[in-house]
């Protein structure tokens, strides 16, 4: 077996992609003229998917949000992501989306939530897949707007709806800036994470941990920056959902032997691999693992641990991450011993 086929069968928890940043070109450029939404110039859909730094990669992240409008839309969206990420070993995915950006669209919550629901129940009815929902608040918006986000999703119960998160750029926009939306949540029972230290400083991680209450990290990057707070996460075991193609992209430059995840991993910290939004950044569940193998230097033996620290960092109940540790371990196993 060879290394690509190896790294795509490995069974894997999906922890980090956003639904918006999954939509493959060709369905953005259909519901978009669907919907009248004026898209930049391009020769094949594919273009639009290129750009040169993260303010633009928003700004076309944005159109796909705009560009979905109708029940049915979200449930292909989901369907279509969901089936990719079954093809690439995914069986668990916890997955965010962006409640408010769509009713600011004029887009129901309900008509979304139940969109999106419809293509998961049916994606793990034809592909085995299942997939949990994190309603994400955009942090460039107001605070209240974050509290009303979860004061929608409390009033509208979903049971694939399971936990809140933050993401967008954190300059100018710190986590402590949510602390009552989290403070909900974590009231309520919903489970929270959040996009921390990915371009804002470490001390956004412990902010995350202490005051907003979250299970583990998003990104997360600049935290070795502070080897304080660095050894408390080691110690602690605090799962990193990385995500190395996306963020060499528009924040690291390409030279991907120089990104921060040989670093978080030298020094301990439990990370977990993820593609945060493959089609906008030419990647998938498989081709993030092979980047890390390329370029890193990271071997079987690291990606069996990535692997069940996806288990561990996933809100799972304890019987079920106990069970699959069991049995991925022994799967995995199984694969390393058939490799070239």
């Amino acid at each position: 077996m060879d290394l690509y086929t190896f790294l795509k069968r490995l069974p894997k928890v999906s922890l980090h992609v956003h639904l918006a940043g999954s939509v493959q070109p060709s369905t953005f450029v259909e519901l978009a003229g669907k919907n009248g939404v004026a898209l930049p110039a391009y020769r094949e859909p594919k273009d639009l998917y290129d750009y040169p730094d993260f303010y633009q990669f928003i700004a076309v992240f944005d159109l796909v949000i705009a560009s979905v409008r109708e029940r049915a839309a979200f449930h292909r969206i989901t369907y279509e992501t969901l089936q990719q990420a079954a093809e690439h070993g995914v069986r668990h995915r916890e997955m965010f989306w962006n409640p408010t950006s769509h009713m600011a669209c004029g887009v129901p919550y309900e008509t979304a939530v139940d969109g999106i629901i419809d293509g998961i129940r049916d994606a793990r009815t034809d592909f085995g897949i299942q997939c949990f929902l994190i309603a994400d608040m955009n942090r460039t918006e107001t605070p209240e707007l974050g509290l009303e986000m979860v004061q929608t999703v409390l009033a509208h119960p979903r049971e694939e709806v399971v936990g809140i998160g933050m993401d967008y750029a954190e300059a100018d926009n710190p986590p402590e800036k949510f602390w009552k939306a989290y403070r909900l949540a974590g009231e309520r029972g919903l489970r929270r994470t959040a996009h921390a230290s990915e371009d804002g400083p470490a001390r956004n991680v412990e902010t995350c941990l202490d005051l907003l209450g979250c299970e583990r990290i998003d990104h997360g990057y600049h935290v070795i920056e502070d080897a304080r707070i660095t050894q408390r996460c080691a110690d602690q075991g605090v799962v990193f959902s990385c995500c190395p193609r996306s963020t060499a992209w528009v924040y690291f430059g390409k030279d991907l032997p120089r990104h921060p995840i040989r670093e978080m991993a030298r020094q301990g910290l439990k990370i977990m691999v993820d593609c945060d939004d493959p089609p906008m950044f030419q990647t998938d569940p498989t081709s993030d693992y092979v980047a890390m193998a390329e370029h890193m230097g990271f071997g079987p033996e690291d990606f069996r641990e990535f692997v069940l620290n996806g288990i561990d960092g996933s809100w799972l109940d304890d019987p079920t991450k106990r069970r699959w540790r069991r049995e991925w371990s022994r799967e995995i196993d199984a694969l390393i011993a058939q490799l070239d």
